[in-house]
């Protein structure tokens, strides 16, 4: 994990290597190391994933599974980023990881892997954003006695998809200074709730039960629940792409894009782990908490050891970092979005690919990601399962796209030219591992999560990913042959500002 010894003194001009590339740059390039970091520790959101599957852990293994997955799977994870980051150092782009595979494999393995990486960027918008409406519902059940309600919080969902479309409309360096407030309220979140939680006068379980209790609600046998239990952190651990896709947004693109999706990785490993057991230690009632009033486990923890009062504090502090990182995925799936679309791959690419001339901002992109995760989000209102299945959208969607660039880097050998920041000789085994890995969590992802199996216990991640994949025949089958392809240097359209006045759409 460093810079290759041939790294000249001046690296070379992030506009040159797009050109390189056969990309014509466009947006702002305002971002820099820690910005860049920032976006993807704002995805990952320990206390969005960690909270939000903080149930299913207790549920599906308890404290013993939900620890020891997250040790083994957020290592595994940083294996997979810094394999991916290698891939990302020669190839900096807003594409991200499908236009790494067509480089890498050819125009089908781009046109597949970026319709799986697009369908998982929308459900994972989809799903973090009406997470914190359902936080936020809670909060206002604890505070004002309101009972959310299917429409009040599809209301509230789309109210959050408004804002974020708003402030992603201004511009990459108000994202990137709400990004980088996002890392610090994080960290000084974990520290305050698990600071709280610990100096409270309360009782506090011992560490035997914190590191090896075993709870099973599942049905299915320990061992396989100790597999199925560890899609906790394996949710959590998305979104770490999101370096890549602002790579054409951030100065010295080729470290920098890099050096931030690792980082996020590993910070988010380590104080993920220091937000779930200060949770575990403070727990008082194991089944009160799993059937929590509030619909929220977390929130019934901070009720017991803190009164209304605390919890309807910390409750504060989890969903605004759930805000901010429903507005950083917006961000990086807008990127994604403009990319796909420069590559002529969306339907109606002409108008996503626009930039606009003020803020250097692919603005209808932005709405793009903002408008079709509220679509995606309304079989909620008539089926509680419908959110499971787009959760299931995220994980099985994104999770495939960052294994195959680098199954496809490892399968050239020694034709694959890395970029300044490589792993060198232990990039094989280390690509190896990863590759083995995103396969295994895929399977896993598919997986039953517990019996009897029904229409509202149905785990439809199997099905949405075979689902993308026929999607993904069928489209490049009528149209993609046609029309995709990979190079956007002569791809010049008028901008927005043109079209549609200064301000632009």
């Amino acid at each position: 994990m460093s810079h290759r010894s041939a790294v000249p003194t001046t690296p070379p001009d992030d506009d040159d290597v797009l050109a390189a590339l056969g990309i014509r740059p466009e947006l702002s390039r305002k971002m820099g190391t820690f910005g860049n970091y920032a976006i993807s520790f704002s995805v990952i959101c320990i206390l969005a994933g960690g909270m939000s599957l903080f149930g299913y852990g207790l549920g599906h293994g308890g404290p013993v599974v939900m620890l020891g997955s997250w040790v083994v799977i957020g290592g595994l994870t940083l294996l997979v980023g810094m394999s991916l980051a290698d891939v990302v150092s020669a190839y900096p782009t807003s594409g991200g990881p499908y236009f790494m595979a067509e480089k890498l494999g050819g125009r089908r393995w781009g046109w597949y892997t970026g319709w799986l990486n697009l369908l998982g960027l929308l459900g994972a918008i989809a799903g973090i954003d009406y997470g914190a409406a359902l936080f936020a519902g809670a909060f206002a059940q604890l505070q004002w006695g309101i009972a959310p309600t299917p429409a009040s919080t599809m209301w509230l969902f789309g109210g959050i998809l408004l804002l974020h479309g708003l402030l992603n409309s201004a511009g990459v360096r108000l994202v990137t200074i709400l990004n980088s407030i996002s890392v610090w309220w994080q960290l000084a979140g974990v520290a305050v709730i698990v600071g709280t939680l610990t100096l409270a006068p309360a009782k506090h379980q011992s560490a035997t039960f914190v590191f090896t209790h075993f709870h099973n609600d599942t049905g299915f046998s320990p061992l396989y629940v100790v597999l199925i239990g560890g899609l906790l952190a394996g949710y959590t651990f998305c979104g770490y792409d999101a370096s890549a896709h602002v790579a054409e947004e951030t100065t010295d693109a080729q470290v920098s894009a890099p050096k931030g999706m690792v980082r996020s990785i590993w910070v988010s490993w380590l104080a993920g782990f220091v937000l779930i057991s200060g949770l575990l230690f403070a727990m008082q009632n194991y089944s009160a908490t799993q059937n929590t009033a509030t619909g929220v486990p977390p929130a019934q923890i901070f009720l017991d050891v803190l009164g209304a009062s605390g919890a309807k504090a910390l409750l504060l502090v989890v969903i605004v970092a759930m805000l901010f990182c429903g507005n950083a995925e917006v961000a990086a799936a807008s990127r994604m979005i403009y990319a796909f679309s420069r590559s002529r791959a969306l339907p109606g690419w002409t108008s996503w690919r626009r930039v606009n001339s003020r803020t250097k901002t692919p603005t209808r992109a932005v709405w793009f990601a903002v408008v079709v995760p509220f679509v995606l989000a309304l079989p909620v209102l008539y089926s509680p399962t419908a959110y499971g299945a787009i959760t299931a959208i995220n994980a099985v969607g994104m999770i495939p796209t960052y294994g195959i660039p680098v199954f496809l880097a490892l399968r050239q050998g020694r034709a694959y030219q890395s970029g300044p920041w490589t792993l060198g000789r232990w990039r094989r085994p280390v690509g190896v591992v990863a590759c083995i890995y995103v396969v295994v969590i895929t399977v896993v992802f598919c997986l039953p999560q517990s019996t009897p199996i029904t229409t509202e216990s149905f785990n439809y991640a199997g099905v949405t990913l075979l689902v993308a994949l026929l999607f993904a025949a069928i489209t490049w089958t009528t149209r993609g042959k046609r029309d995709y392809q990979l190079a956007a240097a002569g791809t010049a359209l008028p901008d927005e500002a043109a079209a549609f006045g200064e301000g632009g759409f």
